[in-house]
């Protein structure tokens, strides 16, 4: 790691408008949107940003919810990337150990991105305000991604070039422990297929009609038996998201169905997608009816930079573990009590540590690469990272072994503990924005593992062109 005397400083930047910031994670919390709808969300960011300096574009890349926000003229640009997406039926109360949603089926942040975004925030402006207070060159970009549950926003700001003149992207995750992540994520692809049948009395005269329900089924039945024969690291959702009404005694003339088909790179998830496509024909072609598809998203799996992790994870271990109290470990077992102790141990096992006993909160730090994931995801940072050296890393904010997407996160979102998580998050990404922009040598070495992984295996973009975001307006189409 190279020296870094002024982190301590920079610390103190953090400090010193924590609470801010604390009130902000808990503004967005409080008014959890979906994604590409992050309206609220998206408003009281910028209005924060520019406060404090920074230049504004709002709606950037064709998406109305989209931010970024520029500090500095000249030098080095340094990005920190934040999201702010709830996800749907996670509404819970906060800080409580059960169930109860404040709004039956309404949204919730069971990811925990009301501290993400609002982390990163947090991490820019303390850059800003060092290289401003010393007099040092360097530019600070903030990007508010929305969508990134299932709607690629990154994936779609990164098509429209919005990071081609960036040096380091440095990001983060809510997590159960602290440390770096591990660069392994799944590309994936979210498509729609439509069939579209023809409609009968289901009872006179079913000879005349061509279900799309029967469609649909037929290619969940074939996608099934493909299960088989794909690699053991890809994976294949689906929900049926319009099965053509509720009267059974009607033959369906349309029915939709999402499917999710993730690979372990995207030269893997083209191939995956195109067996899915002529899984969906030829189901079309049993039933006589008609299939169109859509897609709607497209994130690569992440390309990871070692030495980008590594000067990350420097700052990390200068910083230690987050200063839990007594009262944040409590509270984070009585969470611990809602789940099983298989969670808890699976929590340490995809990080490669040893399972602990009686203990409900990080106190340990996680290196780069430590272990193959045991849970594997996909996320549309994987898209950020083949256009501009990229690192992620994982914020203790919540009881080890809480469920991704769960209402436990929700729960927690807001809690003393989530708040030093955050905090935590932000000190040790304003300290490694700060060394990329101190030492040309570390951007030199970053940038070049960067150029050497894209000359072995160059990106391709799993957002097809002539795809587009599934914005509101699209989907009343």
């Amino acid at each position: 790691m190279a020296d870094a005397p002024n982190s301590d400083e920079i610390w103190k930047f953090v400090e010193s408008k924590k609470q801010k910031y604390f009130d902000l994670s808990d503004e967005i919390w409080a008014t959890p949107e979906l994604n590409f709808e992050e309206y609220r969300s998206s408003a009281v960011q910028p209005a924060a940003l520019e406060v404090e300096g920074f230049d504004v574009q709002r709606g950037v890349a064709g998406l109305p919810t989209a931010i970024m926000a520029t500090a500095g003229s000249e030098g080095p640009i340094i990005a920190f990337l934040g999201e702010f997406d709830a996800l749907p039926d996670h509404s819970q109360e906060a800080g409580i150990a059960e169930h109860a949603p404040t709004t039956q089926g309404a949204p919730g942040h069971a990811c925990g991105h009301n501290l993400l975004g609002v982390g990163s925030i947090q991490a820019a402006v303390a850059l800003k305000d060092y290289l401003e207070k010393e007099g040092l060159p360097g530019r600070v970009r903030y990007y508010g991604c929305p969508a990134e549950e299932g709607g690629s926003g990154k994936g779609y700001m990164a098509r429209a070039g919005l990071f081609d003149d960036v040096d380091a992207a440095i990001t983060w995750h809510p997590s159960s422990f602290v440390g770096v992540g591990n660069p392994i994520t799944l590309s994936c692809n979210e498509i729609n297929f439509n069939f579209v049948g023809k409609s009968s009395h289901a009872a006179s005269s079913p000879h005349l009609g061509r279900s799309a329900l029967d469609a649909v089924e037929l290619m969940n039945v074939g996608v099934n038996y493909m299960r088989e024969h794909m690699p053991s690291r890809a994976r294949i959702h689906y929900a049926v998201t319009d099965t053509g009404g509720h009267a059974p005694n009607v033959v369906q003339a349309r029915a939709t169905v999402r499917y999710v088909v993730r690979g372990g790179d995207p030269v893997e998830l083209k191939s995956l997608v195109a067996r899915v496509m002529k899984i969906a024909e030829a189901a079309a072609m049993m039933t006589e009816t008609s299939v169109s598809h859509r897609v709607l998203t497209g994130e690569a799996s992440m390309l990871g930079n070692e030495t980008l992790e590594h000067a990350l994870f420097g700052q990390i271990e200068r910083l230690g573990p987050p200063q839990f109290s007594e009262e944040d470990r409590a509270f984070a077992q009585k969470i611990q009590e809602t789940f099983s102790t298989a969670d808890v141990k699976a929590a340490y096992a995809n990080v490669g540590l040893k399972p602990k006993v009686d203990v409900s909160l990080a106190d340990e730090l996680v290196p780069p690469r430590n272990t193959t994931p045991t849970m594997v995801g996909s996320t549309d940072v994987g898209n950020v990272s083949w256009i501009v050296p990229t690192v992620e890393m994982r914020g203790a904010t919540h009881a080890i072994g809480t469920p991704g997407h769960s209402w436990q996160i929700t729960a927690q979102g807001k809690s003393p503990a989530a708040h030093k998580g955050m905090e935590h998050a932000a000190k040790a990404m304003a300290c490694t924005g700060l060394e990329l922009i101190q030492d040309g040598e570390l951007r030199r070495r970053v940038q070049e593992e960067h150029r050497r992984l894209l000359e072995e295996t160059p990106f391709l973009d799993p957002i097809p062109d002539d795809a587009f975001p599934d914005l509101p307006a699209h989907r009343a189409k």
